[in-house]
């Protein structure tokens, strides 16, 4: 008879948790189809659970495809096209960047997985309530936990750990903060930024000055401007962070880095306005490559 592993200290409600263990023990194979799962008596006996409690369990099981009930035998393991993947992204808003790496998602896992998006907006209230609707419904939690500058930090974290950490994926940002045992997929910014300016430094070396147009309200991560000052000392550059490129006068010899596609169009425009070449009197670097910035000549 399958014996089901319950962690009692774990503050995961229990019937999320026999809902959790069954689903990770059918993926791993320890379950497999038409395997009989103990009755509710015997749940609730062996755990101390109350029958309430192992009844809610079995009935979101069975909605959602994973267990099967039959009349005065019991309930058994059904293996069907629900059983595959679930994962669901949680972004902090729909950038061409992020629907790249949404779309990736779907092409690489095909089949095997059904994918499920939702946006926070950078808002933790509204992260909470995306998580604790759909805690215990999917298999992995892929999260971009970018939020605005003046967020609580302890608000995310608190939230992120109430996602088991064998089904929490980090991705764009890490949290040192958080178990190690979720997995991470993440940009080092501060680094990012600096080894990409090293990488283009021929390009850079004809300019004496860099301009990083940071918007203040687009809540970019504070280690982009850290590592592009990071830069500029060491290559003994002026530069200057500015919130958009509207109240920019053009200077021969200045090279900008930009990372919103209305400050890119700005710039293109007073450029072409005046006699300088994009290019050589004037630079641009762009982030996030879209195939419309290749027409940028």
């Amino acid at each position: 008879m399958y014996s089901l592993q319950l962690k009692p200290l774990d503050k995961t409600p229990k019937y999320k948790q026999i809902v959790q263990s069954v689903i990770m023990d059918i993926e791993r194979g320890v379950l497999k189809n038409g395997d009989q799962l103990p009755s509710i008596s015997e749940l609730s006996i062996e755990h101390y659970l109350a029958r309430d409690t192992v009844e809610k369990a079995y009935r979101e099981l069975r909605e959602r495809g994973f267990i099967t009930s039959v009349q005065g035998k019991g309930y058994y393991v059904q293996a069907t096209d629900s059983t595959k993947l679930k994962i669901l992204l949680v972004f902090n808003k729909l950038s061409s960047y992020k629907k790249e790496i949404y779309y990736a998602f779907l092409e690489t896992l095909g089949n095997q997985a059904t994918v499920d998006l939702q946006i926070h907006h950078y808002n933790v209230n509204l992260f909470q309530e995306i998580i604790e609707k759909n805690l215990g419904k999917y298999n992995y939690y892929v999260i971009m936990p970018h939020f605005t500058l003046d967020t609580d930090k302890s608000q995310y974290l608190s939230i992120l750990k109430t996602i088991p950490a064998h089904e929490l994926v980090l991705l764009d940002k890490d949290l040192p903060d958080l178990p190690q045992e979720c997995l991470r997929v993440f940009q080092d910014f501060d680094k990012d930024i600096f080894n990409a300016l090293v990488n283009t430094q021929d390009l850079l070396a004809k300019y004496s000055r860099l301009v990083l147009i940071l918007p203040s309200d687009a809540n970019h991560p504070e280690e982009l401007p850290w590592g592009f000052r990071s830069f500029c000392l060491s290559r003994n550059k002026e530069f200057s962070v500015v919130e958009n490129a509207q109240n920019e006068v053009l200077v021969e010899g200045t090279a900008y880095v930009v990372i919103r596609e209305t400050d890119l169009v700005e710039l293109v425009k007073k450029i072409r306005q005046t006699s300088f070449l994009l290019g050589r009197e004037i630079g641009i670097m762009s982030f996030n490559e879209t195939p419309l910035k290749e027409l940028l000549n």
